[in-house]
């Protein structure tokens, strides 16, 4: 993992360099942008839909049934291709642990 770095101006949180989501620590209006520090160096994201305190913003292009990393955690997979700067939640994304029906080699009937 990078070096952590403390900024005034952050606006969401990355933890892992292998992230591809921030956590966004205010309330996003559709079209500002988001500050944000990734293996040490601070980057940008410009919200493309208004999105809510403690939600998450996409930092990098996460194709359907890719995975989504939070804090260096596996929390879903993308229901539907996602671009940087759109809201990631429950609307794009689904719960991939403790389901049989998602078990690596099976298959969906």
């Amino acid at each position: 993992m990078g070096q952590l770095v403390y900024e005034q101006d952050i606006t969401s949180i990355v933890m892992s360099d292998q992230d591809n989501v921030a956590t966004s620590l205010k309330d996003v209006k559709e079209g500002e942008t988001l500050l944000y520090v990734i293996n040490g160096q601070k980057k940008a994201v410009e919200a493309k839909r208004s999105i809510p305190f403690g939600h998450k913003i996409a930092i990098k292009p996460i194709q359907r049934s890719a995975t989504v990393i939070k804090y260096g955690e596996v929390i879903g997979a993308a229901t539907k291709d996602i671009e940087p700067g759109e809201h990631v939640h429950v609307h794009n994304i689904e719960g991939i642990r403790g389901r049989g029906d998602k078990a690596e080699g099976e298959q969906k009937q």
